[in-house]
Order: C-alpha cells, then sequence, then structure tokens
C-alpha cells in the first residue's frame, strides 16, 4: 500500500485530477463569457496578465477543501449520484459564496467573472459525478494496486478483507485465500482458491505482491519451506498483525506479545522525532495562543455570564512517565457537577455540561488553554489525550499495555481523536489504545501535519464532540 503523508496514493491522484479538472471547467467558463456573454472578454490576457490563473486556482482550492471536510475524500466510491450532486451543490455554494464576500469587501480584482462563475460551476457539476464514476471503476482497476493473497482465515484476516473491500482506495486487491477449509466458503471479499498444500502453484498463477499470514488454528503448520521458496522468488510476506495496523491505522492490542514489543526493530518512540516533535510544537502553539487570544476573551467573558463559578476549570490529568500535572480548561460544567458522582466520563447530554458548554465542546474552544500547558512543557499539540489518574489506574489494571501511551507527551489533539468517536466505555478505550499506539510508533511530523489538518474539520462540523 503506497501512501503520501498517511494518505493512500490513489486519494492524492483523485485530488490531483479534480483539482485539474475543476480549473478546466472555471477556465472554460470564462472563455464562454467571451463567446455569450462579452466578445471584448480577452480570455488570454485575464488569464495571464490579470491574474486569472491564480483568481480560479483559488475558487478550486475552495472547492477541493470543501470536498474533503464533506469526506468525500475519505470514500470515493459513488454510491448515490443525487447524494453526490447534492454535496457538490452545497460545495460550490461555498466558492460562490466567497466570491460574494469578496465582492462586498470591494476586491473585484481577487474574483472571477460573475458568468465564468456560473459557466464553471455548472461544469464542474456535470463533470465531477461521472469522473469520480470513471475514477473508481476504471482508473482504479488500470493502476492495478497490490495484489494480496491470504494465508489463513482468521478473524484477522477476515476483517482485514472486509475493510479491503470496502475500501478501493486503499489500493490493495485481494485475490483469495489459501485455507484446508471448504473452498466453498464464502468470506469477505472473496473465498478460498485452495489448500495449504497448493500454495506454491497458486502463487505462480496469481502472481500476488504479498502474502499475510493469519492462519486461524495454531496447531495447523505453516509450509516454511515453500514460503521461503516464494520469498526469494519476490514475493513479500506479512504477518496479519501488521497488515491490520498498516490498514485500519491502529494498533491490535489483542494480538500483541511483550515479545512482539521487545524484538520490533520500528516500535517508537523514536529519539530524533521526539526531539522535532517537541521544537515545531512550542513555536505553533505560541502563535495559535497570540491568535486565539480574542476568541479566549469572549469565550471567557460568555462562561462567566452564563453560568455562576470559575471561568477555568483546573483537572489533574497523567502525562509523560507516569507524573501528573494540572490542565486548564474553560467550564463547560455547572460548579461541583461531581460531588455526587465522583470521577466518572462525559456521557451523550450529558446534564452536568451547561447550555454554552455544549457549543464550547462541539467547537473545542474549551480546549484552548491548553495551548498554555503546552508552552509550560505538560503538554504537546498532538498526542494521546491525558486521562484523570483515578482513569488511569482502572484501565491500566483491566487494559494490558495501557501505561506505555505515556511514554510521549499527551496532547491537545491526536490521532485517536481523528479516527475514534468520544468513547465511555472499557472497549472504547481499548480502540482509543489502538490508536494511540500507533501513532506513539509512527510518530513523525507528517502524521503530525495530518492530524492538526484534520482536527480543523473535526472543529468545523463538530464530529465526535461530546
Amino acid at each position: 500500500m503506497i501512501q503520501l503523508f498517511r494518505v493512500p496514493v490513489s486519494v492524492i491522484g483523485l485530488l490531483i485530477s479534480e483539482f485539474l479538472l475543476i480549473f478546466i471547467c472555471y477556465a472554460s467558463g470564462a472563455a464562454l463569457v467571451t463567446i455569450f456573454i462579452n466578445p471584448e472578454f480577452d480570455l488570454v490576457f485575464f488569464l495571464l496578465n490579470d491574474g486569472g490563473i491564480l483568481r480560479i486556482s483559488a475558487v478550486v482550492a475552495c472547492i477541493v477543501t470543501a470536498l474533503y471536510f464533506q469526506n468525500l475524500y475519505a470514500q470515493f466510491r459513488v454510491k448515490s449520484f443525487t447524494v453526490l450532486v447534492q454535496q457538490l451543490c452545497l460545495v460550490i455554494g461555498c466558492a460562490f459564496l466567497l466570491q460574494s464576500l469578496l465582492a462586498y469587501l470591494k476586491k473585484p480584482g481577487w474574483a472571477i467573472p460573475h458568468w465564468a462563475m456560473i459557466y464553471g460551476s455548472m461544469f464542474t457539476l456535470i463533470l465531477i459525478p461521472f469522473w469520480r464514476l470513471f475514477y473508481g471503476t476504471v482508473v482504479l482497476k488500470a493502476i492495478g494496486g497490490q495484489r494480496v493473497m491470504f494465508l489463513g482465515t482468521s478473524d484477522v484476516i477476515q476483517e482485514i478483507a472486509a475493510h479491503l473491500a470496502e475500501h478501493p482506495e486503499i489500493g490493495m486487491h485481494n485475490v483469495g485465500y489459501v485455507d484446508n477449509a471448504e473452498e466453498e466458503q464464502q468470506l469477505p471479499g472473496g473465498k478460498i482458491i485452495g489448500p495449504i498444500e497448493e500454495l506454491p502453484d497458486l502463487a505462480r498463477r496469481l502472481k500476488p505482491d504479498l502474502i499475510v499470514v493469519g492462519m486461524a488454528e495454531r496447531r495447523q503448520e505453516l509450509p516454511m519451506n515453500q514460503m521461503l521458496h516464494l520469498r526469494f522468488s519476490g514475493i513479500h510476506f506479512e504477518e496479519a498483525v501488521v497488515t491490520y495496523e498498516a490498514t485500519f491505522g491502529r494498533v491490535l492490542t489483542r494480538q500483541m506479545r511483550p515479545s512482539r514489543l521487545i524484538f520490533s526493530s520500528d516500535l517508537g518512540p523514536r529519539k530524533r522525532s521526539l526531539v522535532l516533535h517537541t521544537l515545531y510544537a512550542l513555536p505553533i502553539a505560541l502563535i495559535l495562543a497570540i491568535a486565539s487570544l480574542p476568541v479566549m476573551l469572549l469565550v471567557a467573558l460568555a462562561v462567566k455570564l452564563s453560568s455562576p463559578g470559575p471561568i477555568f476549570h483546573r483537572q489533574t490529568r497523567v502525562g509523560l512517565n507516569d507524573t501528573t500535572f494540572t490542565v486548564y480548561k474553560f467550564r463547560s460544567m455547572y460548579v461541583d457537577a461531581e460531588a455526587r458522582t465522583g470521577p466518572v466520563w462525559a456521557t451523550r447530554d450529558d446534564p452536568r455540561i451547561t447550555p454554552l458548554g455544549k457549543w464550547l465542546r462541539r467547537l473545542r474552544f474549551d480546549e484552548l488553554p491548553q495551548l498554555f500547558n503546552v508552552l509550560r512543557g505538560d503538554m504537546s499539540l498532538v498526542g494521546p489525550r491525558p486521562e484523570r489518574p483515578e482513569f488511569v489506574r482502572s484501565l491500566t489494571e483491566k487494559i494490558p499495555y495501557y501505561s506505555y501511551r505515556h511514554c510521549v507527551k499527551p496532547g491537545i489533539t491526536g490521532w485517536a481523536q481523528i479516527n475514534y468517536k468520544y468513547g465511555d466505555t472499557l472497549e472504547d478505550a481499548i480502540m482509543k489504545l489502538e490508536y494511540d499506539l500507533y501513532y506513539i510508533k509512527n510518530l513523525a511530523i507528517s502524521l503530525d501535519t495530518f492530524i492538526m489538518f484534520h482536527t480543523l474539520k473535526v472543529m468545523l462540523f463538530s464530529e465526535m464532540a461530546q
């Protein structure tokens, strides 16, 4: 699976191709202005001398960004033309809103001609849905992607196969299962194509790029000599847990063994990554703190006027190397909200949360003071979310490896926060731990950049807030 900044290349290809196609649509719309509206309009002069290329690029960037915020690059398989057109109408409406704002600000030199905007939008509404259909059915097959054969039919193998079938943009194609079970058995994304004894013949005939190994029964012996021969022939092998991690973006804790962690060569965090992690977090936090001061002042005033009590909520959390620190947030609950219940997780429609607090949590404004925790060195911008000591003690007793999430500084946002809903159960805590361990293992500037950019979408659309 080829990725760039944790995004499959097929998604990058779709994004770039749509940027170019939408640009052509609006450039064509400008050309029609000359033909039907204003014969004196000089298209070449507009594009090359009047900033037309930059103007159109700004509109296209706005549309592509809005498509991303609509999750249209997370899954680009066309399931409903009607829904897709509706989403495109909403996206193009945002572009028209931007043009109207420029007109209101009396900045016509930054906008594109009105009729060019109309024609270009019509072309975009017609072209993009058909391009999406063509890209998903033809281009992805032409690219081919990585051909994957599964050796075994374990639950983990079937989870991987089902996920690949639902997400063709990942670029991994299931060529079948090799197992001694009944061949008529239907499995996610494919079927059993032969017994284990026929692995060499099946591999030569189907030419997989990767064979993922995950036997359902430990008593079954792997054909090591045959696998070694295939490995030397250029076919790569991978344990199911490794493929699971790359596919789902989280570490499979139920398959983790201490020996796997000890002898793993890529188990993070790396010292160099940790140093860089701290170096770029501090200046960015300082810039964000200064830029958000007006918002924080307004939020502080709103909190003070909305309900009696202090503006800030202070709470003890567990940070790097299990040390505790005080985290600062704008108060979103009533005073003494836990006097009767004690420390408990927040729940949906939590009666302890004030009406203003609900909006602060949805917009993540209650967490803005944590920028000062970053400047103090207690936290980072990105990392596992810090938990309260009471919860940490309980979860450490119930969940193996839970304490390992404290080997890096906690963050204001994190990989688990953008990939998983807010949870208040043990199963939710396990799932978030798997995302946190993946983040720690793959800590890098590129991953942090992706998380911070995606957090903006979470804030704007109030996703997974509670």
